[in-house]
């Protein structure tokens, strides 16, 4: 191996979210980041319920992250010839469909959080035996929800016609956006590789998630040709190489959705052990081994991660929540409570008056364990003299008691209960918070005191790849943590979350059914049905005219 710099081997990791790419860079003897640049990336709104972004946004925020991480690397006197080896993290579910020749999108990425395709779900679902929502679990392990990108490429294959024609024709590609990165980062059309790994492919609902291939018969369901999918490989092995830039001919060699990704960044390698993130939303991922466990209560199947080739893969049950960080955006930029979100936890500090105050914020409907499309945001509880601070609150702790919504099924179906709950995310720097989250779960709250969890699973998994090797995951020391404990009663904890339930009931059918806008052919069919229903109608008053008459006689 080549002689390296004082930091030895290095390794980089893409963490491209749903706010922002970043690139960081790993000393992969420590964990210790020694730079990192981060670019926003601008959502669309075009129409209510609608969230998108451009994949050429993406793509170019993580090229100059690279080349500025790159430069920092040389003002700090280290050499970028150090990097041996890109993992890559995404966030999950959001789906890009482009041409495979020119390499240009075909439409803007629909994001993770998009419920555009609520209809989609509805019209899947009409043929449906009692319309389950948990028709397909056995072969996929998820619930038919707008949240995963099989239903938001049907939408895509339903109304744009370009990308129907294309899928017909087979002459685009479809992928969440690590299949994306690694297609644009490895030569695009002259020669890009089109893959993901399994736990982005078990977010689509067209993997088996017992296989861990795609399913014909998900395929078939959902109309999306195999053709256009990109090879599902492991979490961690050499898929290609950089073709140019800084880092042309290092290997990218680990890939992981995001909330994986932090679950292998937290080391939770044994069955039992949890973590959650909090970021835009919130997800709880309960390491279940080799074992399959398929939900009752609500909770997600998903492949947690396979870390090579030949490696077992490791499954995990999941609780996402939609909104989490995003909603105190929604404060700072839609009601202009907060200043900045960093404020957040100041200005509840300083709150003098006792509130209770309760908040759903079902921007996008609720989701695990409810999953409820109809459900809408409520506040309830104000009185004249709420201040904003209470409304802040309350925003806090829907984040903490929706945490508990599912800790406490994953506690029912797992048999194990968790004892602690590892943190990690952007929120976890507001200790408010934390302190919230141990009280309302009643278990220590343990933080990483370095955050970036979700980037280092990705630098493990890649720098840990056979044919790499700078990364010894079992020998490996977890970083240093600090602890939140329990400050109330248990029957203080049960009392305010009582009143969250009675919030929940409060936000759900809020949402009416979408009647889908009908054809020619639709009314035609329906006015043939109509007729022995009317010729019914008709006879039977024909025949009471008669009775009366005879009766008459």
């Amino acid at each position: 191996m080549p002689t390296r710099g004082r930091f030895g081997p290095l390794v980089g990791a893409i963490d491209e979210g749903t706010s922002s790419a970043r690139f960081l860079v790993f000393a992969a003897q420590t964990s210790e980041v020694l730079t990192f640049h981060q670019i926003e990336i601008e959502q669309k709104c075009p129409k209510e319920g609608w969230v998108q972004q451009d994949p050429m946004d993406i793509y170019n925020a993580v090229i100059q992250c690279i080349e500025k991480s790159v430069e920092n690397l040389i003002k700090l006197d280290i050499d970028p010839a150090d990097i041996v080896a890109v993992g890559i993290t995404n966030q999950r579910e959001t789906t890009i469909i482009w041409d495979s020749q020119t390499g240009e999108p075909l439409h803007d990425a629909i994001v993770w959080l998009d419920t555009r395709t609520a209809e989609t779900v509805d019209a899947l679902l009409a043929d449906v035996r009692d319309k389950n929502q948990d028709y397909l679990r056995p072969l996929c392990g998820l619930p038919m929800s707008t949240y995963f990108s099989a239903v938001k490429a049907r939408w895509l294959r339903d109304n744009i016609p370009e990308i129907k024609d294309a899928m017909d024709a087979k002459t685009c590609m479809f992928g969440t956006v690590d299949s994306w990165l690694l297609w644009k980062l490895t030569g695009g059309p002259e020669g890009g590789l089109h893959i993901t790994d399994v736990t982005n492919a078990s977010r689509t609902m067209l993997m088996n998630i017992k296989t861990l291939q795609w399913d014909d018969t998900l395929c078939k369901f959902f109309d999306i040709p195999k053709e256009i999918l990109p090879e599902i490989r492991s979490s961690s092995e050499i898929y290609g190489y950089f073709v140019n830039g800084p880092l042309r001919g290092v290997p990218i060699s680990g890939c992981l959705g995001d909330q994986q990704s932090a679950l292998v960044g937290q080391m939770c390698f044994q069955q039992g052990q949890a973590k959650n993130t909090y970021g835009t939303g919130c997800f709880l991922l309960y390491n279940t081994g080799t074992a399959l466990v398929h939900s009752t209560h609500g909770l997600l199947t998903t492949v947690a991660y396979k870390l090579g080739k030949n490696a077992t893969p490791v499954y995990a049950l999941e609780g996402a929540i939609a909104i989490a960080g995003v909603c105190f955006r929604w404060l700072r930029d839609n009601l202009g409570i907060l200043k900045s979100v960093e404020e957040s936890e100041s200005i509840v500090r300083d709150m003098t008056t006792r509130s209770e105050v309760a908040f759903v914020p079902a921007f996008s409907g609720l989701y695990a364990p409810y999953w409820r499309k109809d459900a809408r945001s409520v506040i309830c509880g104000l009185t004249e003299e709420t201040p904003k601070a209470a409304i802040v609150k309350a925003a806090m702790e829907a984040v903490c008691f929706q945490t508990r919504d599912i800790m406490d099924v994953m506690n029912q179906e797992c048999g194990i209960p968790l004892r602690t709950l590892l943190v990690d995310g952007g929120m976890t720097a507001n200790n408010l918070i934390m302190q919230m989250q141990s009280d309302l779960c009643g278990v220590p709250v343990v933080r990483p005191l370095m955050t970036e969890t979700t980037a280092l699973g990705a630098a493990m998994a890649a720098g840990y790849a056979e044919g790499i090797n700078v990364w010894e995951l079992k020998g490996h020391q977890g970083v240093p943590k600090d602890y939140f404990y329990p400050t109330i009663t248990e029957d203080e904890r049960d009392i305010r979350y009582s009143r969250w339930k009675m919030a929940i009931k409060r936000s759900l059918n809020w949402q009416p059914e979408i009647i889908a806008e009908k054809d020619d052919s639709y009314y035609y069919k329906t006015l043939l049905s109509s007729i022995p229903g009317c010729w019914f109608v008709f006879s039977g008053f024909i025949l009471l005219v008669i009775a009366k008459r005879l009766t008459g006689r």
